[in-house]
């Protein structure tokens, strides 16, 4: 049986400390299942370590990426990824990828990530929050784009995803997203 998938690659692009291992480890293995490439994206190579402490093997650094590489780029969440809204690396890679029409996807934090660099500026979007800590949506708002309190949005090639409870979904819309446009 064919996988949907085949012949398609995708960066995952991760803190290399505390990113969420759910957000992570979930999706890669639905779209490895269906048959995709994932290379691990980070600031630096070596064993990335997550906030669960699951550990992975980081494949590139981002500034190693070339997104002619890939069909997506997949932005994961977690205190890591918090910390890392500004890296400039990361910022460049979702520019890139935005410019060169490729799927984009962020979980939790991370579309955060992506409203900081104006890529989600009139789309649709959600993010991680909780009543206490309501910041990410402001940096959405803020950036001009429309925040949807749900689970996973799609809005053209930008998918966006809650949380780590959303993972296998955000999985799954990605898988769709790539599947629509195949060349």
């Amino acid at each position: 049986m064919s996988k949907p998938l085949e012949n398609k690659k995708i960066a995952m692009v991760i803190a290399f400390k505390d990113f969420k291992d759910v957000e992570y480890f979930i999706p890669k293995d639905i779209l490895a299942r269906a048959g995709a490439a994932i290379a691990t994206v980070s600031t630096k190579k070596g064993m990335a370590l997550g906030a669960d402490g699951g550990e992975v093997r980081v494949d590139l650094t981002a500034s190693e990426v070339n997104i002619e590489d890939f069909d997506a780029v997949v932005f994961i969440g977690g205190p890591g990824m918090g910390k890392n809204l500004d890296n400039e690396e990361f910022q460049k890679i979702a520019k890139n990828a935005t410019a060169s029409n490729k799927i984009v996807g962020a979980i939790c934090i991370a579309p955060a990530l992506l409203a900081k660099v104006g890529i989600l500026k009139d789309k649709k979007a959600t993010v991680w929050s909780n009543p206490l800590d309501r910041s990410a949506i402001k940096i959405l708002k803020d950036s001009g784009a429309e925040y949807l309190e749900e689970d996973v949005v799609a809005d053209g090639k930008i998918i966006t995803a809650a949380g780590p409870f959303a993972a296998e979904k955000f999985a799954r819309k990605i898988i769709g997203a790539l599947t629509k446009n195949n060349k």
